[in-house]
């Protein structure tokens, strides 16, 4: 637990299911505020809000579409009018599908990026924007993919969008860490998330993608909610620029564990 996180306030964007929710529920823990992003109806953002406060947070459930400007702004401007301020930005909305490469279209390639770059700097720059006209020393956490490191056939889009998004943390936080606000990644590997479900339904699936991990096992939400509740703290007061990976060793060329190749 960090004591600190106490009272402060934190954005989500894609926050109703997966490692987004996991996130709102981890920092409702910490006694934070907490304001989540939901794309549309279909999504169970009331029951997460009813989480985040049965857990002693409080909490706030936003509409928006990550791709748009003006709805970014309005997450941000919704956030701070209900809550008083914005600490902490959480960049966690993207997508993926898989499209041989020769089949993709310029339409799936534009809205992967956009979903997952493009979305992810206009939550920084909104928050960015905050935070300096009200002098607060703040963090933001974009969620990469062991995929900003590990090429990956199919997911061109998906790969390049992550591929950016380590530039994009590492040049906002050498651009903004003179005034104090620190920017870092996660690095995910194979979690278990409902955009992951169908996959992992599928024994032969989720052993071969089991086998790709040395530790040996497919994380959990929770775990990446941990990893970003340390990045917010002032524990990782020193910490800016990074991606931290949390992927039980798969960016660790595990077909060469137990001294093969």
């Amino acid at each position: 637990m960090y004591p600190d996180l106490a009272g402060k306030t934190v954005l989500i964007t894609g926050g109703a299911t997966g490692i987004g929710k996991a996130i709102a529920l981890r920092m409702a823990r910490e006694k934070a505020r907490v304001a989540i992003n939901y794309l549309d109806e279909k999504q169970p953002y009331r029951q997460v809000v009813q989480e985040i406060q049965s857990l002693g947070g409080e909490g706030l459930a936003i509409q928006g579409d990550v791709t748009k400007e003006q709805d970014v702004r309005n997450l941000v401007h919704h956030t701070v009018d209900h809550f008083g301020s914005l600490d902490v930005m959480v960049n966690n909305a993207g997508i993926e599908n898989e499209v041989p490469s020769e089949n993709l279209s310029l339409e799936d390639w534009n809205k992967v990026l956009s979903v997952n770059l493009t979305g992810a700097f206009l939550g920084a720059r909104e928050a960015i924007r905050h935070m300096l006209q009200h002098q607060i020393k703040g963090c933001i956490i974009n969620m990469s993919s062991v995929h900003e490191r590990i090429p990956w056939p199919h997911f061109v889009h998906y790969a390049a969008s992550k591929g950016g998004m380590k530039l994009l943390t590492e040049t906002l936080a050498l651009e903004f860490a003179p005034r104090g606000i620190r920017i870092n990644a996660i690095g995910p590997g194979a979690i278990d998330t409902p955009i992951n479900a169908e996959k992992f339904a599928d024994p032969q699936q989720k052993q071969a993608v089991t086998e790709l991990i040395p530790m040996g096992e497919i994380g959990q939400p929770e775990q990446i909610a941990a990893v970003a509740a340390w990045l917010a703290s002032d524990e990782a007061s020193y910490v800016t620029g990074i991606t931290l990976f949390a992927d039980g060793g798969m960016t660790l060329y595990p077909s060469f564990q137990a001294g093969r190749g």
